[in-house]
C-alpha cells in the first residue's frame, strides 16, 4: 500500500497538469478572438459566407467610394423569409470559381445571421469547432492508449501552435481536424471494443456495443466523412487511408465498413454533380505545376515534405515571419522525432497503436505525395502547409502513443517538454507578433475625418481592398483608387487632373505584395515608386510615412500622407 499511493498521486497529478494544459488551450483561444485584423483570406471567406461574391467588382481606372464596397461583408438586405434562398443560392453560385467545397462557408453563413460579422463573433464558430475537436482528439487517445493518454493527446492538439492559428481563422482548415478526429474515433468504436486490444485468437465475436451506441456511432462516422469531403476536398486522402485502416483491424466485417463509406459518398454526390464540376471547369491548376529539372522537381517534393513537417510539428504560423530554411530544419527535427517515436513503438511491441498511427498521420501525406509526382504538381507543401493539416491528429498521435507507452516513468517530463515547448511558441505568436494594419490607416485618416481622402493602392487585390472597406469607417469620406503597381501612376495623374479639388488628402498605400501584379525585380518596383512620387509632388506636400507590418507578406505596406499645397 505505501508503494502503490505515491505512484497513484503522481498519476492524478500528471492528469491535472493536462487539464490545465488544455484549460489553457481553450483559454488563448478566447483570449484572442480579435486579437488580430482579419487577414487576407479571411476577409474572403466572409465575402464569400454573404453570398455577395457575385457582387464584386474589381476597381478600375476612375476611383470609387470605399464605403461601396462595406455592405459585401454584411448579409445582404433581404425582405423577409423568402428572401433567404435567393441568397443562399448566390452563396453557392459565388463558390463556382472557387476551390474549397460549400459546408464551411454554409455554417459561416448561419453564424453570420445568428451573431453577425465582428471579428470576435465571426471567429468565434471556428472556436467551438476547435473546442470539438480537442475533446474528439480525448476520445480518440482514451480509445487507443487510456484516459491519460486520450489527455495527453487533447493537450498536444489544444496547444499546437499551428493549430491554434487555425482554431483562430475564418478559414474552413480548423473545422476539418474535427471531421478528422470524429471519423478515425467513430472508425475504432465501430471495430468491436476488445479487437484492439485482445488477440484476434482470443476475440469472440459479437463481444461489441449495444445497439443503440453502435447506431450512433455509425452516424457519427458517416457525417464526418460527409462532412470532412464538404469542408475540403483533400479528405479524401484521408478517406483512403480510413478505408485501409478499418480493413487492417476488421477485415472479416469490410462489408458493413464498405456500406458506411458508401452512405457518407451518397450525400457528397449532390454537390459533386453540381458545384464541383463547376469548380473544375474554372479551377486553376497550373498554379500547382512547374517546370523544373528532374533534380529540383526531387528536391521541390521533399521540401514540400519536409516544411510541412516542421510548420505542423514545430513552428506554426511563426512561419510567416522567418526565413524558408526555419521550416525545413524544423521539419528535419520533426521527422527525426517522428522515426524515434516509431522504432520505440515498434520495438516495445506496440504494432496496433504504431500502424494507427501511421495510418492516421504519416500515409495521407505519402499518399498526396504521390499524386503530386504522378500528375507533375506541388501541393504538400501550399500555403505554408495547410492543404496538408489533416495528417497533424495522426502525427500527434504518433507522439502522444511514444510518450505514453514507452516513456515510463520519464512520461511527465518528457510531456512536461514537449507541452511547454508548444505553450511557448503558441503564447509567443499571439504576445509578439500583431496584425492591426487597417486600424492604423483608418487612425491617419481620423486625424481630419471631414476631409476628403484618395486611397491609392498600387494593388487590386480584393483581400486589401475589402480590408480597407471592413476596417475603415464607412461614414469616413473616402475614395479609393487601386490600380496595379505599373499602372497606379499614370492613372492616378488623370484622376488629379480632373478631380484635383475634391482631395485634400492623397494616402498613398504601397503593398509590399501586391498579390496579382508583382514587380518583376526590384528596380522595377523602384521606377514604379518614383513614378508616384512625381506625379504627387507638384500638387501635394508629403507629411507622414509609416510602415506597417504584420503578420504576414500580404501584410506589408508603407503609408505615404500627403496633404494638398496651400
Amino acid at each position: 500500500m505505501s508503494r502503490s499511493f505515491p505512484l497513484s498521486k503522481l498519476s492524478r497529478t500528471f492528469s491535472w497538469a493536462l487539464l490545465i494544459a488544455i484549460a489553457i488551450a481553450v483559454l488563448l483561444r478566447l483570449v484572442n478572438l480579435s486579437h488580430r485584423e482579419f487577414w487576407y483570406d479571411e476577409v474572403l471567406s466572409l465575402l464569400l459566407s454573404t453570398g455577395q461574391k457575385t457582387s464584386y467588382s474589381t476597381p478600375k481606372e476612375l476611383p470609387v467610394t470605399l464605403a461601396d464596397y462595406t455592405p459585401l461583408l454584411s448579409l445582404p438586405v433581404e425582405n423577409g423569409i423568402g428572401a433567404i434562398p435567393a441568397t443562399l443560392k448566390k452563396l453557392l453560385q459565388g463558390l463556382a470559381g472557387e476551390p474549397h467545397p460549400p459546408l464551411f462557408f454554409l455554417g459561416q453563413h448561419l453564424w453570420l445571421r445568428l451573431f453577425g460579422n465582428g471579428v470576435a463573433a465571426t471567429r468565434s464558430l471556428n472556436v467551438f469547432f476547435s473546442i470539438g475537436a480537442i475533446g474528439s482528439a480525448y476520445g480518440l487517445g482514451r480509445r487507443l492508449l487510456g484516459h491519460q493518454g486520450g489527455l495527453l493527446l487533447a493537450a498536444l492538439l489544444g496547444t499546437n501552435a499551428y493549430y491554434l492559428f487555425h482554431s483562430l481563422n475564418v478559414r474552413m482548415y480548423g473545422p476539418l481536424l474535427l471531421w478528422v478526429i470524429l471519423s478515425a474515433w467513430a472508425a475504432l468504436e465501430l471495430i468491436e471494443p476488445k479487437r484492439l486490444t485482445v488477440p484476434d485468437k482470443e476475440y469472440k465475436d459479437g463481444e461489441g456495443s449495444s445497439f443503440y451506441t453502435k447506431l450512433l456511432w455509425n452516424l457519427v462516422f458517416i457525417g464526418s466523412i460527409a462532412a470532412g469531403f464538404l469542408t475540403f476536398y483533400y479528405f479524401a486522402f484521408f478517406i483512403v487511408a480510413l478505408a485501409i485502416l478499418v480493413l487492417w483491424l476488421d477485415r472479416q466485417h469490410w462489408w458493413q465498413h464498405g456500406l458506411r463509406f458508401v452512405a457518407g459518398i451518397i450525400l457528397m454526390i449532390p454537390w459533386v454533380l453540381w458545384g464541383t464540376r463547376q469548380q473544375l471547369r474554372n479551377a486553376d491548376l497550373e498554379r500547382f505545376g512547374g517546370t523544373q529539372t528532374w533534380m529540383e522537381t526531387v528536391g521541390k517534393h521533399l521540401e514540400g515534405v519536409t516544411q510541412t513537417l516542421g510548420i505542423h510539428l514545430v513552428l506554426g504560423d511563426w512561419v510567416t515571419s522567418l526565413p524558408l530554411v526555419s521550416a525545413t530544419i524544423a521539419g528535419i527535427g520533426a521527422i527525426a522525432l517522428l522515426v524515434v517515436c516509431s522504432i520505440r513503438l515498434w520495438r516495445q511491441h506496440h504494432y496496433r497503436v504504431l500502424g494507427v498511427a501511421l495510418l492516421l498521420g504519416i500515409f495521407p501525406l505519402v499518399l498526396a505525395l504521390m499524386v503530386d509526382i504522378l500528375k507533375g504538381q506541388f501541393t504538400v507543401g501550399f500555403g505554408w502547409g495547410r492543404s496538408m493539416i489533416f495528417i497533424l491528429p495522426g502525427c500527434l498521435l504518433l507522439i502522444a502513443a511514444w510518450i505514453e507507452r514507452t516513456m515510463g516513468k520519464w512520461r511527465p517530463l518528457a510531456a512536461a517538454i514537449v507541452l511547454g515547448f508548444y505553450l511557448v511558441i503558441s503564447i509567443g505568436d499571439f504576445t509578439l507578433r500583431d496584425r492591426r494594419m487597417f486600424h492604423q490607416i483608418a487612425d491617419i485618416i481620423e486625424q481630419e475625418p471631414t476631409t476628403p481622402t484618395l486611397i491609392a493602392m498600387n494593388s487590386q487585390a480584393w483581400g486589401h481592398v475589402l480590408r480597407l472597406a471592413y476596417y475603415i469607417p464607412p461614414d469616413l469620406p473616402v475614395t479609393l483608387l487601386a490600380q496595379p503597381p505599373a499602372k497606379l501612376a499614370p492613372v492616378l495623374e488623370k484622376t488629379l487632373n480632373t478631380q484635383t479639388g475634391n482631395f485634400s488628402r492623397v494616402l498613398w498605400l504601397d503593398s509590399g505584395d501586391p498579390i496579382w501584379s508583382k514587380p518583376k525585380t526590384e528596380a522595377e518596383k523602384l521606377t514604379f515608386q518614383q513614378n508616384i512620387q512625381t506625379t504627387l509632388k507638384p500638387q501635394y506636400q508629403l507629411v507622414e510615412t509609416q510602415p506597417l507590418v504584420g503578420t504576414m507578406e500580404e501584410d506589408q505596406f508603407t503609408v505615404h500622407l500627403y496633404q494638398r499645397s496651400q
